[in-house]
C-alpha cells in the first residue's frame, strides 16, 4: 500500500500505529531509504495525511471526486475475512485523505500474522 500512495521509489520504512479509547489513532512514519529531506527550520511543509473514519467510503470517495478531489487507490481490505477497508483520495488541493470504515485499532491491531 505503501509504494501505491508514496510511489514505487520507497524502498525502506518504519510505521507504528498509536491508538486512544476514542477511536482517534495516530500512525508515524520513517521513510529510511530513501530519506526524506529536511525542510528549513521555521518553514512549513504540510502533513502527509489525514485519515478520516467514516461510514460509507464509495459515498465519500464519490464525494471527493464530484467536488474537485479524487480517489487515488482502489478500495483495500486490511483483514482477510473481515469488512476493514480503506481508500485513498486527494482533495482539491492535493492533500492526502485516507478513509477508513473501521477505527485504528480494528484496522491494524491484534493481527495474528
Amino acid at each position: 500500500m505503501t509504494n501505491d500512495l508514496q510511489g514505487q521509489e520507497v524502498r525502506k520504512m518504519r510505521n507504528a500505529h498509536l491508538t486512544c479509547g476514542n477511536q482517534v489513532g495516530l500512525e508515524l512514519f520513517e521513510f529510511e531509504e530513501p530519506r526524506r529531506t529536511q525542510v528549513p527550520k521555521g518553514e512549513y511543509d504540510g502533513f502527509f495525511h489525514l485519515c478520516l473514519l467514516v461510514d460509507d467510503i464509495e459515498a465519500v470517495a464519490n464525494r471527493i471526486e464530484a467536488t474537485g478531489g479524487k480517489k487515488t487507490s482502489e478500495m483495500w481490505n486490511t483483514r482477510n475475512g473481515k469488512p476493514y477497508y480503506l481508500q485513498y483520495c486527494e482533495d482539491p488541493f492535493g492533500n492526502i485523505l485516507e478513509l477508513y470504515n473501521k477505527s485504528t485499532e480494528l484496522m491494524y491491531g491484534n493481527k495474528e500474522n
